[in-house]
């Protein structure tokens, strides 16, 4: 095999590959041979097919599979031996094959840049250690409370108001007519919610136990039988018993209610929610404070084929004006994350950084921890999905390297409270907006600078 380097321009390298015609005819051989166990032809006993007989048939079709094997073996050779570390697939462009000939091929390749990592030790970012006030966690406990009221029995003589429990058997009519689902038993409602029948609660105040009272209601429009839809519909209402909210006592029998062990650890939980809820963001705005400072540090030339390949992803479920319109922006976002991602691997291989099968698993039984009642369907959707196991690897390996580089610079710890905190994300939200937008907007002036120039 020769191999001689044609051009190299930037990060594109094309390289000549000659393979010599005896290798070939010494694969075509081989696999005639094989094929002799396989082929069976009428008038040949099995796996007595001469070679020749099978070439006459088949030759055209072996010696393409014999090419495609050469062509696959010997472009993974050349990589090797000239160390290039390729971005993407290379591409192959035959310029001689037929039997009996050297086979002549050119190999175009996109090597990944080098990369020269600055020191971070300058760096800086802001690490946001989120208070949750007292107040917050007792209107919060409140709340729990009130979403799980306790009732108690009203004396049988006791109207029913406004935030009461009633409990009762109804029998429907739609034009005199009975219909599918006309009758219910031990319904229960909290007056006041209007989680019936609009305007269904409303009626039932001032009710008694073992009161009986017809009601007028409508159907709602989306209604499963649709002949039933917006039907005005009369219900006798037997009522069964009608209960008082208990007052809700916060304490340590409430938190054990509420699966904790005493008032203290319900806090603590409701706490670690609430921090929870917030820290996704905040993590989000510290983490683009250190990608930035990176991207800003290095200057990179990126392979063109990533760059495609990163807008074809990005964009492929726009339709094809959508992709024109935002054509500039994408690609100026796609070349910011190929950027950051080589940077942050040519980190994590420097540092030996790796993330084993085990981390993984542990992170998928995180995640089915996390959702009781949805354990299996999680388990599925990574067992099923190759690349979502993939992907999660990915962002584990990302954490690595950032955890590490948050250990090498400094870091400022700045308490804030919730209302800060939701400032703070607002603020981050809107920002990245503006961005996305200015950045649309500079590459149309840009386009329009480059129109002008030309017709000059």
């Amino acid at each position: 095999m020769k191999v001689e380097v044609k051009s190299k321009k930037g990060l594109r390298t094309i390289l000549s590959v000659i393979v010599d015609k005896k290798k070939i005819q010494i694969k075509m051989d081989e696999r005639l041979k094989e094929l002799q166990k396989e082929i069976s032809l009428k008038g040949f006993r099995p796996g007595k097919v001469p070679p020749e007989i099978i070439k006459s048939q088949f030759g055209k079709s072996i010696y393409g599979e014999v090419v495609d094997k050469i062509l696959r073996e010997t472009t993974s050779k050349v990589l090797d031996e000239k160390k290039l570390k390729v971005a993407g697939q290379p591409k192959i462009d035959l310029k001689q094959f037929s039997e009996g000939k050297d086979l002549n091929y050119e190999l175009q390749v996109d090597c990944l840049p080098k990369i020269s990592l600055k020191s971070f030790d300058k760096f800086k970012a802001t690490s946001f250690n989120l208070k949750i006030e007292d107040k917050i966690i007792e209107e919060k406990l409140k709340e729990i409370a009130n979403q799980n009221k306790q009732f108690e029995d009203k004396n049988e003589n006791e109207k029913a108001v406004n935030g009461d429990q009633i409990t009762f058997d109804y029998s429907a009519r739609v034009d005199g007519n009975e219909f599918d689902g006309s009758e219910g038993k031990g319904v229960q409602l909290e007056l006041g919610k209007d989680l019936f029948l609009k305007g269904f609660d409303d009626q039932l105040i001032g009710v008694k136990k073992n009161d009986t009272k017809i009601l007028d209601a409508t159907l709602p429009a989306n209604h499963p039988k649709k002949e039933l839809s917006n039907k005005k519909t009369k219900f006798q209402c037997k009522i069964l018993n009608v209960k008082k909210p208990k007052v809700s006592k916060i304490d340590d029998d409430f938190a054990k209610l509420m699966g904790a062990k005493d008032i203290k650890d319900l806090k603590s939980l409701i706490e670690k929610q609430m921090s929870g809820k917030y820290s996704q963001a905040l993590n989000s705005i510290t983490k683009k404070e250190i990608l930035d400072q990176i991207e800003k540090s290095h200057q990179v030339d990126l392979p063109q084929n990533l760059i495609d390949q990163e807008i074809s992803i990005m964009t492929q479920n726009l339709k094809l004006e959508e992709k024109e319109k935002h054509k500039f922006n994408n690609e100026k976002l796609a070349k910011s994350r190929i950027k950051l991602g080589l940077l942050l691997n040519e980190f994590g291989e420097k540092n030996n950084l790796k993330v084993s099968d085990d981390e993984v698993r542990n992170e998928i039984q995180k995640q089915i921890k996390g959702m009781p009642g949805q354990e299996k369907m999680v388990l599925e959707h990574y067992q099923k999905n190759p690349s979502a196991s993939q992907s999660l690897k990915g962002s584990l390996y990302e954490e690595k390297i950032l955890d590490l580089i948050k250990s090498k610079i400094k870091i400022l710890s700045k308490e804030i409270n919730i209302k800060e905190a939701e400032k703070l994300i607002t603020e981050f939200n809107n920002q990245n907006v503006e961005t996305e937008k200015s950045k649309s907007t500079s590459s149309a002036k840009d386009k329009s600078k480059s129109k002008k120039i030309s017709k000059k």
